[in-house]
């Protein structure tokens, strides 16, 4: 059975690349009839920020994203907190050590950090590996008797894995293709911490073994430590799961990965919803309290970065994860567009059941003291309105004429379409419209007949109306903005319009 892992760390809110990344992990699953596991990386407590594993449930959730297991529902392969798991890893550890893949390493920090100073005034840089790790203070340069002493007196000490030398690692990504790496690239990473935890890069692979995990699907920024993954699956004599690296997101220009900086600079959240930093209390913005539709804000991330192989733009979660393959996954990384995310939010409001935006729309009103109709009459003004707006929290101010009477005019365009006549004509237009049927079509034959009748020039007179009636020559049809607005209230607002124009 095919099982893919999402395993973000509790270091702070989930970006929205870390949510695609979850998302094409839930597509796949969704395609392969598979099972999708959350699994918390907390392996690092220095780093650890409260309500930062809360958030990144709460918006997973949101976005639609459910998991088979995880921390928050359960499962076979518990627990899925790393921290849980502690007392898993070490043996591994071990097992490493006596099989001649890994060592004890006794430097300290002020040792290293020393090294690196020596190293950066020769303009060179330190790496622990195969080239300095036989002049360094470990279990394979000092004897064994001192080791075991180090050991059992309590001295703090890494264990390193021991990269071979003159070696090749290689192995095939589902994204890019064919990857081989030389192993003096790759230095001897520490595997277990001298507090006692393991690292990510243990604990990783001891996690993904024993959850089963079949395919991997991460970020680009994990391809580099693929290859000393490699060598942790060989020589703990394991299976490698398939690895798939996905490509980053960029900034809107396409220069590097995109960054809460370029958000908070730009003007939209790279968070799928707010979150409050727990220290400062500062807060960053997020795609649902922006007004996104969840499903709108998944449909446009699914699309950077994959594509389904045909023309297909709008699509639900259930098409996506049928049309989902990492063959149409790109290699090189996509450029966010803060304007093409607006246009799919847009596209999911004109498709949202009126009854849902309803009942959104009436406290957005109350807020603005703006009269509510009754549920028909504003479902009719959602109809029109909707297309006019890219979210719900828009409405009010796109469709402000239907609730309150436009106490100013745009200037430019009552300048532009009314003429001496003009009020001559409203006047004439009174007795006529008064006459009229009310509902949109017997309005639009009756405005038709009298510029037909009177030889008025049509432009003119729809367009010094529709000012009339919104304040500005825009909206929908004209019309059914009379219709909408009622007979009693149309007249009040051409009469207002003659007085403005007098």
């Amino acid at each position: 059975m095919v099982r893919v892992r999402f395993a973000p760390s509790p270091t702070g809110p989930l970006h929205i690349g870390g949510v695609r990344t979850a998302l094409y992990n839930y597509f796949f699953a969704k395609k392969n009839n598979g099972k999708l596991i959350l699994r918390i990386e907390d392996t690092d407590q220095t780093r650890f920020v409260e309500g930062a594993e809360k958030y990144i449930i709460d918006s997973l959730t949101w976005c639609g994203i459910n998991f088979d297991e995880g921390p928050h529902i359960g499962g076979n392969f518990g627990p899925y907190r790393q921290s849980e798991r502690k007392h898993i890893y070490h043996k591994y550890a071990i097992q490493l050590i006596n099989d001649g893949y890994a060592y004890y390493a006794f430097d300290t920090a002020e040792e290293l950090d020393a090294l690196r100073k020596e190293y950066e005034a020769r303009k060179a840089t330190f790496q622990y590996d195969c080239n300095t790790r036989n002049t360094l203070r470990n279990s394979l340069t000092m004897p064994q008797g001192e080791v075991e002493s180090l050991l059992k007196s309590g001295i703090p000490f890494t264990i390193r894995l021991k990269v071979p030398e003159n070696s090749i690692i290689e192995f095939d990504d589902l994204i890019r293709g064919h990857v081989s790496v030389k192993s003096e690239n790759i230095d001897d990473k520490v595997l277990f911490k001298s507090d006692g935890m393991p690292t990510y890069h243990l604990a990783n692979i001891v996690d993904d073994h024993l959850m089963e995990v079949t395919h991997v699907i991460r970020g680009e920024e994990w391809l580099p430590s693929a290859p000393l993954h490699v060598l942790l699956y060989r020589f703990l004599g394991w299976e490698r799961p398939a690895f798939a690296h996905l490509p980053l997101l960029l900034k809107p220009d396409g220069n590097g990965k995109l960054s809460k900086r370029d958000g908070d600079r730009l003007g939209f959240p790279v968070f799928p919803m707010q979150w409050t930093d727990p220290k400062t209390g500062e807060k960053s913005s997020g795609y649902k309290e922006s007004g996104y539709f969840p499903d709108a804000f998944i449909n446009m991330l699914a699309l950077l970065g994959w594509n389904p192989g045909d023309e297909r733009e709008i699509m639900d979660k259930q098409e996506m994860s049928v049309s989902f393959s990492l063959d149409h996954v790109s290699k090189s990384g996509a450029k966010f567009d803060p304007v093409k995310a607006k246009w799919f939010n847009h596209q999911y409001l004109v498709k949202a059941d009126i009854n849902d935006i309803l009942e959104e729309l009436k406290p957005l009103l109350k807020q603005q003291n703006f009269p509510i109709p009754d549920d028909e009459k504003l479902k009719s003004i959602i109809a029109l309105i909707r297309y006019r707006a890219d979210f719900i929290k828009d409405l009010p101010d796109v469709g402000n004429y239907f609730f309150v009477a436009p106490k100013t005019y745009n200037q430019s365009d009552v300048k532009k379409h009314s003429t001496p006549d003009s009020v001559a004509w409203l006047n004439s237009l009174l007795n006529n419209i008064d006459k009229a049927e009310w509902t949109s079509q017997s309005i639009d034959t009756a405005l038709s007949a009298f510029i037909k009748e009177n030889a008025l020039p049509a432009g003119k007179i729809y367009n010094i109306l529709r000012i009339a009636m919104v304040g500005a020559s825009s909206g929908p049809h004209l019309a059914d903005i009379l219709f909408l607005l009622g007979k009693e209230e149309s007249i009040n607002r051409i009469k207002a319009i003659i007085k403005f124009l007098c």
